[in-house]
């Protein structure tokens, strides 16, 4: 079962604290439209790549061209040995919360990748779209679930929340780990700047509460 919920003014599920555990991401997209410290006339309603760039996750990101970040793990992995990307090579870098960064690779070593700004950050708002959606689902097994997870990123929904009924599976950490794994691969295929929340599972008759 899954039950689309759109509403103009509420909450983020992850704005309640009772919804919020150790298991949600620390970072979170939003599919919003883009507002920019900049001008914004270069990034449209659904915040794809200028220039179609590759894209890459980094919690940290230069604030001011000619700043240098280090990008290591599986998106150095993606960057050098999937792409197989070369120094001077243009990538772009966001951090998950609407940051993002212009720029190329000033070295790669064995270990990471040192990525320069040839522009000042943007940080993109989460303001200005009419709806925000809140999608909604009875547990699922297996490939079923990744597949509604990721249709939902790519849809732009703000957050996912498994519902809890009489004969729905447990999802355990691992699936959940699992989940966000999946929803943040989408995330970065459809190019957008804010991760969808996948909140903790709750009853179907608290649904509506929140």
């Amino acid at each position: 079962m899954m039950r689309a919920l759109a509403a103009a003014s509420r909450p983020l599920f992850s704005d309640l604290p009772s919804l919020v555990r150790s298991w949600l991401p620390t970072s979170s997209f939003k599919s919003f439209a883009t507002v920019s410290s900049s001008p914004p006339s270069d990034l449209n309603l659904r915040n794809q790549s200028r220039g179609g760039l590759p894209r890459f996750f980094s919690d940290d990101l230069p604030s001011r061209k000619g700043g240098v970040v280090r990008v290591q793990g599986s998106e150095f992995w993606h960057m050098a040995k999937v792409l197989r990307l070369k120094q001077e090579d243009r990538v772009e870098l966001f951090n998950g919360k609407g940051g993002l960064v212009e720029g190329c690779i000033q070295s790669i070593d064995k270990t990471g990748v040192d990525f320069i700004a040839q522009e000042d950050q943007k940080v993109i708002l989460p303001q200005g779209m009419q709806w925000q959606v809140f999608a909604a689902f009875g547990t699922l097994k297996g490939g079923r679930a990744d597949w509604l997870i990721e249709k939902c990123t790519e849809l732009g929904a703000s957050s996912v929340t498994p519902l809890l009924t009489e004969r729905s599976p447990i999802i355990s950490e691992n699936r959940v780990d699992r989940l966000e794994r999946v929803s943040f691969a989408a995330a970065k295929q459809c190019q957008r700047l804010h991760q969808m929340v996948l909140n903790p599972p709750i009853k179907f008759g608290t649904l509506l509460d929140h």
